[in-house]
């Protein structure tokens, strides 16, 4: 390809073309213990059954904090948690959309220290719960930017 051509590309085309990323937010909830350390509550997606932390897209009237932490609620019955006003880091992966097509997000990591955890939340009966330590976490979930946040927690 020409250097006229890939500039145009790069510059005109590509970008008309390519989606910007969208953004959620995630609670990666915890806790601390006396026989096991710490570890991490890992759910199941509803869609696949495979593992992940609560997330979600932003929430109208509440910050990226709050948001996460109403996530931690809804979807693995998160109460009395403690989140950090500051992500840990963030992750991107490719969301599965309603309309069957896909895009990628980038998913700022919030941690919560999980105060309790409730027996009836809204999706308790679309998912599973497990703790489980970090090392152990980072093995269970597929995306390689949130392996590494859990196995540097």
């Amino acid at each position: 390809m020409s250097s006229i051509l890939k500039k145009a590309w790069t510059e005109v085309v590509d970008p008309l073309i390519r989606r910007p990323k969208r953004v959620q937010v995630a609670a990666l909830c915890y806790r601390q213990t006396k026989k096991h350390g710490k570890e991490v509550l890992l759910i199941t997606s509803r869609d696949q059954g495979r593992w992940i932390i609560p997330k979600g897209w932003p929430i109208d009237g509440l910050d990226a904090a709050e948001a996460a932490l109403q996530e931690a609620w809804e979807e693995a019955g998160v109460m009395g948690g403690k989140i950090a006003n500051a992500p840990l880091g963030s992750f991107e992966y490719e969301k599965r959309l309603d309309s069957g097509g896909s895009a990628i997000c980038k998913t700022k990591v919030f941690p919560v220290e999980v105060g309790e955890l409730a027996p009836d939340f809204p999706e308790a009966r679309e998912r599973e719960r497990k703790w489980v330590n970090p090392k152990k976490a980072a093995e269970m979930v597929e995306e390689p930017q949130l392996q590494e946040i859990l196995r540097d927690f």
